[in-house]
């Protein structure tokens, strides 16, 4: 009989396409989503229960009813600058959400989870690609949230024998080669996604934030990895909890970056368009340069990215963002 997972936030960016990718591999996904960022159309595999990661009881009863055996859990709030100015309500949603999501697991003898982490958890790096040894260093109250839950989660392994897979996400970007889903956000504030729309024209330019970071061209460097391949890591780190192996936290990325000048110039010979951008500032929080060693993932979860180019991130977030996102 196929397991039913359950998908915290799965209404979302990231957890629409893990969803799909989980049907796809002969799992049975469950939505549970607020609604507050997601959107009810992207529910589209499996089962939706509307509701809210700091509610237990409601966790509880989901978990319960549908007789869940894993949970793959990425309801958070996102956003580094915001997590600056309004620590509390990443405080909130961010540590007590996640408690909750593992005090219901506990209390339905549910024993596996995969979490969506982030690189924010390392900090400011030294240039280096990151591996999972690099000290956690995490400079902004969103990245501290997600160190907070990643202790929470070896402790309830401790004490509960609660398994966990961690995936520490660099830059998730792009969207589903068929247009299904794809990144949707009101008001959007990522990078990729307002590359496609200043192209579109919906928006008159792009704005950068800093051009004078110790970089080759003084923008930030990233480590872009297309949503498709991240989706998949999570199929595969389910499947290796299922076998009954050992909690971990993997870093999933590339191995490469490309600073957003970079970014820019791949999109302008794509679209053939001038993307007009302005500088503003750095903002607080912003690393000049994160990029993972991937290494760990390619071993342990028998996992590579292989849609994760530049062109095919740029060329799937152009087609959900045509096809799917109509203009306001």
């Amino acid at each position: 009989m196929a397991e039913t997972i359950l998908v915290t936030g799965g209404a979302g960016y990231i957890g629409s396409h893990i969803s799909k990718a989980l049907a796809l591999s002969g799992y049975v996904p469950v939505v549970y989503d607020n609604l507050l960022s997601g959107h009810r159309e992207l529910v589209r595999w499996g089962e939706f229960v509307h509701g809210d990661i700091c509610d237990y009881t409601a966790l509880s009863l989901a978990m319960r009813c549908h007789n869940i055996s894993g949970v793959v859990h990425c309801a958070a709030l996102a956003y580094v600058g915001e997590s600056i100015a309004n620590p509390d309500a990443y405080y909130h949603t961010n540590v007590t959400g996640p408690l909750n999501v593992l005090r219901a697991m506990q209390a339905c003898g549910v024993s596996k989870i995969v979490v969506s982490s982030s690189c924010a958890v390392y900090g400011h790096a030294d240039g280096a690609p990151i591996t999972e040894d690099t000290p956690l260093q995490p400079i902004s109250p969103y990245g501290f949230t997600k160190f907070v839950m990643e202790r929470m989660l070896d402790d309830f392994d401790m004490a509960y024998s609660v398994r966990s897979a961690a995936l520490r996400y660099f830059n998730a970007a792009g969207a589903d080669a068929d247009a299904d889903c794809g990144e949707w956000h009101t008001p959007e504030t990522h990078l990729v996604p307002r590359i496609v729309m200043t192209a579109l024209g919906r928006i008159p330019e792009l704005h950068i934030f800093g051009n004078d970071y110790p970089t080759p061209d003084g923008t930030c460097i990233r480590d872009y990895v297309h949503v498709t391949d991240i989706a998949q890591a999570h199929v595969n780190a389910m499947r290796y909890l299922s076998e009954g192996k050992p909690s971990c936290k993997v870093n999933l990325g590339t191995g490469r970056g490309y600073s957003i000048k970079e970014l820019v110039d791949a999109a302008e010979a794509m679209f053939q368009k001038k993307i007009p951008c302005v500088i503003h500032p750095r903002r607080a929080g912003d690393p000049a340069a994160l990029v993972a060693d991937a290494r760990y993932a390619r071993t342990l979860l028998q996992w590579m990215p292989v849609c994760s180019s530049l062109d095919a991130i740029l060329a799937t977030g152009m087609r959900f963002t045509q096809s799917f996102i109509g203009h306001d």
